[in-house]
């Protein structure tokens, strides 16, 4: 039983007539008949009554009549969410990110928002580790990384470019500070963030290769904790430049550059090589190049592999 011998069977069940089902089918009669005995075969029932000439239904073709209808709804149902699907009318993306990756996201997802209104997109917070496994898992369809993977069932767009901050209160000794050096920094009460990185270890190896104490005092579980601890006066740190943006544009905190610390890192969106991305995540990629083709200077759009 097949959903064009159901609609066949409606067809002549609402004309009340094989033939002028025919018609209206564009068949044969003998060709909406041979359908109709072959159901009826399949069912094992009768589903018209032979002796009338008015395609009189049996009990059983009343019972299937039902079912047909339901069958035939679902299948227009089905069509329609598709339909809406193409048009990003309907639909949701499952985004992975952390605490800092999670900031690039925030304008992509607004515009984002503003051409698909109808689209639900979950960003997922998780650790930058785990997020490469999170998108082979299907957990999440899209992931945004601070490094590269160098997972080879990952395609990897290169998306922003951002460089460590070192930031101060505004009334630190070292806030009027046009440069410094890193051993300027020696003396410094640094508030870090407890979760290991490879930027971590970017900045201990240069304290390091450069013979000059980093005295992380205090470990803080989120970089907003961390800005809001130096903001009351507590400390220096280096964060993510993108964390700071707001703050040092209100004047809660002063960014500093160092001379031996330019340390650059870019973002990047991965997916799954293997996969059929959805028409929500096709988009958002989309909007992801419009940015970078705009004149905000750190957004890119480079495939990386």
């Amino acid at each position: 039983m097949d959903l064009f011998q159901l609609e066949v069977f409606l067809t002549v069940a609402r004309e009340g007539s094989f033939s002028r089902a025919a018609e209206k089918l564009y068949r044969t009669q003998p060709a909406v008949s041979q359908v109709i005995r072959k159901l009826e075969n399949e069912l094992g029932e009768p589903l018209f009554d032979r002796s009338l000439r008015d395609g009189t239904l049996t009990d059983a073709g009343q019972v299937l009549q039902d079912y047909a209808q339901k069958l035939l709804n679902l299948r227009g149902e089905a069509r329609e969410a598709l339909k809406e699907l193409r048009e990003l009318h309907k639909g949701r993306l499952a985004i992975g990110a952390n605490e800092f990756t999670c900031l690039y996201l925030l304008s992509i997802v607004a515009e984002f928002r503003r051409l698909y209104p109808m689209i639900k997109v979950t960003v997922t917070r998780s650790l930058a580790s785990r997020i490469p496994g999170d998108v082979l898992k299907h957990n999440v369809e899209l992931g945004v990384l601070s490094f590269n993977p160098e997972e080879p069932l990952l395609h990897s767009i290169v998306v922003y470019r951002d460089e460590l901050a070192f930031v101060v209160h505004p009334r630190h000794p070292l806030a009027s500070a046009g440069q410094v050096s890193i051993r300027q920094l020696g003396a410094e009460s640094f508030v870090a963030h407890n979760v290991s990185s490879p930027y971590r270890a970017k900045v201990l190896q240069e304290f390091k290769r450069h013979k000059t104490p980093l005295n992380m005092d205090v470990e803080l579980p989120t970089i907003e904790a961390i800005k809001k601890f130096v903001s009351m006066g507590n400390g220096v740190a280096l964060v993510p430049g993108i964390c700071v943006e707001p703050e040092v544009a209100r004047g809660e905190l002063v960014r500093v550059p160092v001379k031996e610390l330019s340390i650059e890192r870019e973002l990047r969106l991965v997916y799954r090589k293997s996969a059929s991305l959805s028409h929500a995540a096709r988009a958002f990629l989309k909007v992801a190049e419009s940015m970078a083709s705009g004149e905000q200077e750190r957004y890119l759009y480079r495939l990386d592999r």
